[in-house]
């Protein structure tokens, strides 16, 4: 019988090649099967899609967890359930954690925790875009207070690291409990219909406390988060379009916030006149139009890349380009509710104009607001606090911010929507644009009520007055005579005046006073 010493040894190389088998099997071909089943990817499909080919590079692949009570000593996978490492999108460095369903149901441990902190903390190392690709289970239960200590350290980084790189989530699972607050922290949340969810607490525990019955796709579906909570700023309908969406949206975006948005090679002339706006506002002030069509009549190739498009319709906020510079869209849509500001929209642009401040994108403003929306819902609800968020975004930003008044600009609205008075650096009108107090129907009730009361013909002293009123001031010559508006235009010349003024902004450099951070009205 041959001794140990002369038996024949396997090589490194073998050793090295069965781990990595291992490894990449994740839980299994029988999980692997029932994730497919489900509509899903698995995680390392994900990152392949998402990931110039052949660009990925993995870390921590031989990780598992470090937990030995409920017999999980007997129980583990290489790589522990996520998959972490860096790769290139579009030639650009990105880092990528991807929780793997087929482990654990994806559930958190320390050292699937540590996996994810050490890829974020390269990330805001070397200034690039952070993406997890969530589908989760939550904290491993047998992990107890070390899963929760996991998250917190996930928590802190997010934090960390918010406004110094690019964070995007994608849900494209479930994610319920403290798991929703890491994606909650970061810059855009994707979803996918029908096979993802976000929530606190799930349909059993509401049942239980509340006794309301709702499922988990009511609850915490796309279509929820999308339309009513906020939550998600973009929805797909299966993994690839989903990340297909995330390639797109950093398309738009610098790698961290000490650079430039990568400007494109444009076709579009930016000198070239835009015909159809002389006559897409209508001259009728309460006559509605949609504002998206000015928008993509002005920016290059026609091309919005919208978000949080269900949510608060009265606010449109998304991406485009002009001249190859991207900016980021900020414009009341008098479609919906007048274009009133309200305080979905004033919450849904506020955080938009903050990201785009952060990441050094050029703000561009489409106004037409009549005021903010009253009701005693909205004052109960605190619109003085969430229009003032908005109002702080805009005053606090120190991009370039272009604005444009194509009609109705009253009251407080006028100023809120980045105005001259917050440092606005270009503000623009079109002939159609009314800056007032309040339309000429309620300011003539209040500065002619009593001569009106006193005419003979009521009616007729009214319209009589009305016409006065908008003769004076439902346009925006006076503005422009005080210099609040640069530039009184032919909407045709919008897309010449817009690329211009970014050229010439291209250089600005502009510092607020120097303090530990301001105290935003939350």
């Amino acid at each position: 019988m041959a001794s140990d010493a002369t038996k024949p040894k396997a090589s490194p190389t073998a050793h090295l090649d069965e781990l990595n088998a291992r490894a990449l099997e994740g839980g299994g071909k029988a999980r692997i099967a029932k994730q497919h089943e489900a509509g899903k990817l698995t995680a390392r499909e994900r990152i392949d899609f998402l990931l110039d080919p052949g660009t990925f590079v993995e870390l921590d692949r031989f990780v598992t967890h470090r937990c030995v009570d409920f017999g999980m000593e007997e129980q583990k996978v290489l790589g522990d359930g996520v998959v972490t490492g860096w790769g290139l999108v579009d030639g650009r460095k990105v880092f990528v954690f991807a929780q793997d369903f087929t482990v654990f149901g994806g559930s958190l441990s320390s050292a699937y925790a540590s996996k994810i902190c050490k890829v974020m903390d390269l990330a805001t190392k070397t200034g690039a875009p952070v993406i997890g690709l969530n589908d989760s289970g939550g904290a491993r239960i047998q992990e107890g207070v070390e899963s929760l200590a996991g998250y917190a350290d996930i928590f802190l980084r997010n934090t960390l690291a918010s406004g110094v790189v690019p964070q995007i989530s994608a849900i494209l699972g479930p994610c319920a409990g403290g798991a929703v607050y890491s994606p909650a922290i970061t810059d855009f949340i994707l979803m996918v219909e029908q096979s993802s969810y976000m929530f606190i607490t799930g349909p059993d525990v509401i049942k239980t406390v509340t006794h309301e019955e709702v499922t988990k796709e009511e609850l915490g579906g796309a279509a929820a988060h999308a339309s009513k909570s906020g939550v998600c700023h973009l929805t797909a309908l299966d993994d690839k379009a989903c990340i297909a969406q995330i390639r797109e949206l950093l398309s738009f975006l610098p790698s961290n916030n000490t650079e430039d948005p990568p400007r494109r090679p444009v076709t579009d002339p930016v000198d070239r006149d835009v015909p159809a706006l002389d006559t897409l506002v209508p001259d009728m002030s309460n006559k509605p139009y949609d504002m998206k069509e000015v928008i993509r009549a002005t920016v290059d190739d026609g091309y919005l890349f919208e978000v949080h498009e269900a949510y608060a319709k009265n606010m449109v906020v998304g991406f485009a380009r002009i001249g190859g510079r991207p900016v980021g869209v900020v414009a009341n849509q008098p479609m919906f509710l007048a274009g009133c500001l309200d305080i979905d929209a004033s919450l849904k642009a506020a955080r938009f104009v903050r990201f785009c401040d952060c990441f050094n994108l050029p703000i561009v403003t489409f106004v037409d607001v009549p005021g903010f929306l009253p009701g005693v819902d909205q004052e109960y609800g605190g619109i003085i606090i969430h229009g003032a968020k908005l109002l702080y975004a805009f005053a606090e930003a120190t991009v370039p911010k272009l604005t444009v008044i194509t009609r109705k600009a009253y009251g407080g609205a006028y100023d809120v929507m980045s105005s001259k008075h917050i440092r606005a650096d270009y503000n623009l009108a079109f002939p159609t644009a009314e800056i007032a107090v309040m339309g000429p129907d309620g300011a003539v009730s209040i500065v002619y009520r009593r001569e009106i009361e006193k005419a003979a013909d009521p009616a007729a002293a009214r319209a009589e007055f009305t016409d006065e009123y908008r003769a004076r001031f439902a346009n925006p010559y006076k503005a422009a005579e005080l210099g609040f508006v640069d530039e009184v235009i032919y909407p045709r010349m919008l897309r010449k005046r817009l690329a211009g003024a970014l050229d010439m902004l291209k250089d600005k450099r502009q510092t607020n006073l120097p303090r530990k951070h301001g105290n935003i009205p939350l």
